[in-house]
């Protein structure tokens, strides 16, 4: 099974360093703390669009730097079911 993971955290580190706090981002971009919060921290369950396409502009990178796929086989998945 595969998993959308965000890759936010590093972005924003690499381009900013780690010393940008995720308020500071919301506050720029200007978006809600509380969603950049999440998907800084990968705990996101649905992506709004808007928060997407502010943070890709204001990071300089495409969705597929921003989300990523990632492979997770063997894992449980949302159900708490194993995977086949």
């Amino acid at each position: 099974m595969a998993r959308i993971r965000s890759n936010a955290k590093l972005l924003i580190e690499a381009k900013f360093g780690p010393k940008k706090s995720v308020r500071d981002v919301a506050s720029e971009l200007p978006y809600r703390l509380e969603s950049v919060q999440k998907l800084y921290n990968d705990t996101m369950e649905r992506y709004p669009r808007n928060l997407l396409t502010k943070m890709c502009t204001y990071l300089e990178c495409g969705i597929h730097e921003l989300l990523i796929l990632e492979d997770v086989n063997g894992e449980d998945d949302e159900d708490g079911e194993p995977q086949e």
